[in-house]
């Protein structure tokens, strides 16, 4: 009698964050997919892997594609960019949540030529993504902050939505940094969509707007900021904050010192006054993308990021990925690893592969590099697997 055994399939779930300034989580996921399947093809027949993609976010950049991958619709629309110029950007709608996000319509990365503009930058193009989003009649509207190019206070984006920011001499100002000081009225048009409408703001930024701790000492000199810059952004917020209370919004001084204001360049002060809610960026995505029902059908995760650090472990995508992924093993790959492999455990990692590993190049941006690494250590997770 020949007794045979059945080939071993092993079944993964791919659940990274991007690799910022390289590649998006799809194409992370995506990489490290090729890998493991060419790995698996290697073994002569011996084992399968089964790979279920499911690329992340935390509510910053690369929020809107992680819900498309995951099955929402990608609704476009083009807005007015951090310094005037339209750019093409767009929504996820399922029908229920609509997700906008900072990135794809004031971001950093939208700036010309990649020139900074610490003081011109506006938040506005948010503002018409919301009202965008608004006119699909969702229940809710997830706002994704990270990756700002401004320091307005929201000021851009409140203008979008009705509110009138006027000087002196009553002219209307249009939201940015250097536009802050200048504000003497303010007039607010209610939307009723916004009234219906559920905002929820997604961040794991915890700053204030205004203070050492705020928007303008700890991002401004991200976003070009030189230390005389800083102080004027300080001053404008603070006047934007006193001259909404004289306005009639009694509460805008304690929103202003809520942890998550000072996010987005003060956009997370600006979706507070809108009454929006503040939930962890990383668990309320995993929710949205439905991951502990992905999870529960996989026998190992994989998970990853730019860097795993301190950072790491104080509570981003791949700690909250970890914690929820029960006691199945957790494999973290990176474009680089801070964590010696005696604190692996304390996020139930098993493995942590890392593109420094594999080469003696800067791959941080590089993404044809960075791909092609990934693949590799796909081949060799699978080998390890089967």
């Amino acid at each position: 009698m020949v007794h045979t055994t059945a080939p071993k399939t092993v079944r993964t779930l791919i659940a990274p964050d991007k690799f910022k300034g390289s590649l998006t989580a799809g194409e992370v996921a995506d990489a490290l997919a090729a890998g493991l399947r060419a790995g698996a093809g290697s073994t002569g027949g011996a084992g399968a892997v089964h790979c279920e993609l499911l690329p992340l976010a935390d509510g910053g950049d690369g929020s809107v594609d992680a819900a498309v991958a995951a099955g929402f619709t990608r609704h476009r629309h083009t807005v007015t960019g951090p310094t005037g110029q339209p750019v093409p950007a767009g929504i996820a709608f399922d029908g229920t949540t609509a997700v906008v996000e900072v990135a794809n319509t004031c971001g950093l990365a939208l700036l010309p030529a990649a020139q900074l503009e610490p003081l011109a930058a506006s938040s506005r193009g948010f503002g018409e993504a919301i009202l965008f989003a608004l006119s699909l009649n969702p229940a809710r509207i997830l706002l994704a902050l990270g990756g700002s190019a401004s320091t307005d206070g929201g000021m851009g984006m409140l203008t979008a939505l009705g509110y009138g920011f006027h000087d002196v001499r009553g002219r209307q100002l249009h939201g940015s940094g250097k536009s802050l000081a200048q504000i003497h009225t303010i007039r607010r048009t209610r939307f009723p969509e916004l009234d219906g409408t559920e905002l929820v703001v997604a961040s794991d930024v915890h700053n204030p707007l205004l203070g050492p701790g705020g928007a303008p000492a700890v991002f401004g000199p991200q976003k070009g900021a030189g230390p005389q810059d800083v102080g004027a952004l300080e001053h404008g917020l603070a006047h934007l904050v006193a001259t909404l209370t004289d306005a009639g919004f009694e509460d805008a001084e304690a929103l202003a010192q809520r942890e998550g204001a000072g996010s987005a360049g003060g956009i997370g002060f600006a979706c507070l006054l809108l009454g929006a809610k503040q939930v962890s960026g990383a668990d309320y995505f995993l929710d949205l993308l439905d991951f502990n029902n992905r999870r529960d059908s996989c026998d190992v995760v994989i998970t990853g990021e730019g860097s795993i650090d301190e950072q790491t472990l104080a509570g981003k995508l791949p700690a909250a990925v970890a914690r929820r992924s029960g006691t199945r093993p957790i494999i973290a790959v990176a474009g680089r690893s801070l964590l010696p492999r005696e604190r692996w455990s304390e996020l139930a990692l098993t493995r942590v592969y890392t593109l420094a590993e594999y080469t003696d190049q800067d791959s941080s941006k590089d993404p044809g590099l960075s791909a092609a690494l990934l693949q590799r250590i796909g081949r060799d997770i699978a080998a390890s697997l089967l």
